[in-house]
């Protein structure tokens, strides 16, 4: 343990301009630990993710309750597919004709709370809406988007890149020193190497060198983990880390819409 206390973390993409349950869980977890043993929470936000599914907001309908997935629209389909989650910016309609739906699926405190919420990109949108619901209140977030996180981070060997494609900011994958985009299937699209090479400030980690990449950064004492990350992560990447399952909570997929406080 740290010489400041523990250090309580999660990590997880933005999911939603209302996250899912799954996250207000591991919230609820870090909070509960917290007040057993003290120190402070940190969420690793990776705003550097790129895929458009994570954002899907599952909201059931007020009267027939049947789900919809709702999800953002952006400026353009190289945005949707490739961009990572703090480059794709919201189309101009976007926020207007969600807003209009809203009444069928939610209260109107949580509708206007999305009505004065703006911002240009998806991930800044789904923070601001967190804050909003008082979700992270007490808690650090650290962005892996941040340049100042990516120069502190250690080396991996397994890393996407930022770079500029026509026109957008797109995530390539790296291998074998090639640069690619995954359309789906057998089907990938290779972009140019850098022609002046890239800088450790356009690296996020994949999802197998996340956990060390993080932990190099925040130095977390202990570390809430979701259902899917139990069957990746790699303990041994980042001994030292004492490793808690959130809390169980129903409907885990959908949409969180409650307000705190």
């Amino acid at each position: 343990m740290s010489a400041a206390g523990p250090v309580i973390a999660f990590g997880q993409q933005p999911c939603g301009f209302f996250p899912r349950r799954f996250f207000v869980a591991k919230i609820r977890t870090a909070r509960r630990l917290q007040s057993q043993i003290g120190g402070r929470i940190v969420y690793f936000c990776h705003d550097s993710d790129h895929d458009p599914r994570e954002t899907r907001t599952i909201l059931r309908h007020r009267r027939t309750d049947e789900p919809a997935s709702l999800n953002f629209a952006v400026g353009s389909k190289l945005q949707r597919k490739f961009s990572p989650l703090y480059a794709k910016r919201i189309a101009s309609d976007w926020h207007a004709r969600t807003l209009a739906q809203l009444l069928n699926y939610v209260d109107h405190p949580v509708i206007e709370l999305f009505r004065r919420t703006s911002a240009q990109t998806v991930a800044e949108f789904c923070l601001a809406m967190y804050r909003g619901m008082g979700l992270l209140d007490g808690v650090e977030v650290v962005f892996s988007s941040d340049p100042a996180v990516r120069r502190r981070a250690c080396n991996v060997d397994d890393f996407f890149l930022d770079v500029p494609y026509q026109g957008e900011i797109v995530r390539a994958r790296v291998r074998d020193g090639t640069l690619s985009l995954h359309e789906g299937g057998d089907s990938y699209v290779t972009l140019p190497a850098p022609a002046s090479g890239f800088g450790k400030e356009q690296i996020s980690p994949t999802r197998d060198t996340r956990l060390r990449w993080m932990q190099s950064v925040i130095q977390c004492t202990h570390y809430v983990t979701g259902a899917g990350e139990q069957a990746y992560l790699r303990p041994e990447e980042a001994p030292g880390i004492t490793y808690v399952k959130r809390e169980t909570i129903e409907r885990s997929d959908e949409a969180f819409t409650e307000l705190s406080g």
